[in-house]
């Protein structure tokens, strides 16, 4: 099944072309052009999700879930277009783009089953004490509510997991909050097909036509007048550090501030610890180089950096991670603008004194090769800029003298979204001391495992304090998720005739 993008956006419920186009800049197969986005229909897809608000907010939990079903069941129904037009556009291979399907259609799922299961609502009830003295209490009903339209940003690295119907639109969807997608110019014919699902699944269930609209392209006016729109009550964001702070400064300015859900990027340090290391030191090495240039290491939980002891053990770690590298094929990048990135960050490593390459490697445009690179504790925390993100294969080495510096070295980390411990049993002590630091830097801690792989249950967390996220109390996978999208509303002596029917 072959797809051809027509280039329109969905604007509550229809195909709405503009006057200017962009052309996509697929790593293979053909150009397609898309109308820009602009600040009119940005209006008008937020005035109408507000008025989906008023009926879509007030249906049952099981005509949600049955509507987040469908959405899953239209995803799959375009498998084979999807995965066809994603290689094209991403250059990500067919497996990568299933799996990532599959992960779309069951967070999708998995969000229909949380909300039919109803434990999301937090129902409490606090019975009336109408004999109490000195004063009568009231009967006081409290329940989470939706919050109302949500914004949500198109992420690059992920064109359906994070994206279109991603986990920031189920969550929204399933706390009965409409959505606009601000689609990603990285891959506008997946998010055109993934939209075209949900409006078949939109008309397939009856829900508001406002319910979801997706706007592509545009400048930077287009993501300025989404999250300052007054209709607009959250946004979720998945990006680069300065996009997001951006928009969160934005949301901060409103006249009406409002959360901004930002995942903003983490180098996801790994700390190898001594007895782990003398174990199996090769074998930590050859599995750091695997989860460093999976997918071109643009994962947003790629480890990039290794802390590491001096010493034999830590040396035959870092030869056996060069040695991998360097057997590693050139890799496609998303997108241009990702690759520029990235020989960006080659180049600041190489202009450090300080550092020192282990594997150096020249890359051109969308092709590129891992990096390894080596440095000391002390200037490594002298240096801010060596523990920003670099978004790709690139690694870094921090050799340490002691736990004592792996302990001064983690309080100096900013925040994370994951923090990994190798270790053996004999490592449980120095484990023990760098817990309650680590704990603190990172959403998700780790031990014997790397971090690149996020599974979609209902502990996870996938987030972490600034800046690997905008609010530390929040997650963006999960069924925790659905909380950003919600409120605690009280009733106080709500006669039974005007009870909302999840709380009666």
């Amino acid at each position: 099944m072959t797809f051809t993008p027509h280039g329109k956006h969905l604007i509550a419920g229809e195909w709405i072309a503009t006057d200017a186009t962009f052309a996509s800049e697929p790593a293979t197969g053909p150009v397609h052009q898309f109308s820009v986005g602009t600040v009119d229909l940005v209006n008008r897809a937020c005035e109408a999700a507000e008025e989906a608000f008023w009926t879509y907010a007030y249906t049952t939990r099981e005509e949600r879930a049955a509507f987040l079903d469908t959405i899953a069941d239209e995803i799959e129904a375009r498998a084979e277009a999807i995965t066809e037009i994603g290689s094209q556009e991403t250059g990500l291979p067919t497996a990568r783009l299933q799996g990532e399907r599959g992960r779309t259609t069951g967070q999708l799922r998995l969000f229909a089953q949380h909300i039919r299961d109803g434990e999301y609502l937090d129902r409490r009830t606090d019975a009336a004490m109408p004999d109490r003295q000195p004063a009568a209490r009231p009967e006081i009903r409290m329940i989470q509510r939706p919050i109302g339209p949500v914004a949500v940003f198109g992420a690059s690295n992920f064109p359906l997991a994070f994206s279109t119907a991603g986990g920031d639109t189920a969550a929204a969807l399933a706390a009965g909050c409409p959505v606009v997608v601000k689609g990603h110019s990285a891959h506008p014919g997946t998010g055109e097909i993934v939209a075209e699902a949900i409006h078949a699944a939109i008309k397939k269930t009856g829900m508001p036509k406002g319910v979801f609209s997706l706007i592509q392209g545009g400048k930077r006016d287009v993501g300025t007048s989404l999250v300052q729109h007054p209709r607009i009550k959250a946004v979720g964001f998945t990006g680069s550090l300065g996009g997001g702070r951006a928009l969160f400064d934005l949301c901060a300015q409103r006249p009406e501030p409002i959360p901004f859900f930002g995942e903003l990027g983490s180098v996801n340090p790994m700390f190898m610890l001594p007895e782990a290391l003398a174990a199996r030191g090769e074998a930590l090495g050859q599995g750091w180089a695997g989860s460093l240039t999976m997918g071109a290491g643009q994962f947003c939980t790629n480890p990039g950096i290794a802390v590491v002891p001096k010493g034999a053990a830590g040396d035959t770690f870092v030869a056996a991670t060069a040695k991998a590298l360097e057997a590693a094929a050139p890799q496609t990048m998303l997108t241009n603008g990702i690759a520029d990135a990235y020989h960006k960050g080659k180049e600041r490593f190489d202009s450090r004194n300080s550092v020192r390459p282990v594997v150096s490697t020249e890359s051109a445009g969308r092709q590129v090769s891992p990096n390894l690179y080596e440095v000391s504790s002390d200037a490594f925390l002298e240096d801010h800029t060596l523990g920003e993100e670099v978004f790709g294969p690139l690694g870094l080495v921090v050799r340490t003298n002691g736990t004592e510096e792996m302990l001064r070295l983690a309080k100096g980390l900013e925040g994370q979204l994951t923090i990994t411990l190798h270790m053996d049993d004999a490592d449980t002590e120095d484990a023990r001391k760098l817990l309650p630091v680590v704990e603190r830097k990172a959403g998700r801690v780790l031990v014997n495992g790397f971090p690149t792989g996020v599974e979609v249950v209902d502990s996870m967390v996938h987030g972490g304090p600034y800046p690997a996220s905008t609010n530390f109390g929040a997650t963006s996978v999960g069924t925790l998720s659905i909380r950003r999208f919600l409120r605690p509303v009280a009733f106080q002596n709500m006669p039974a005739a005007l009870l909302e029917r999840d709380l009666a």
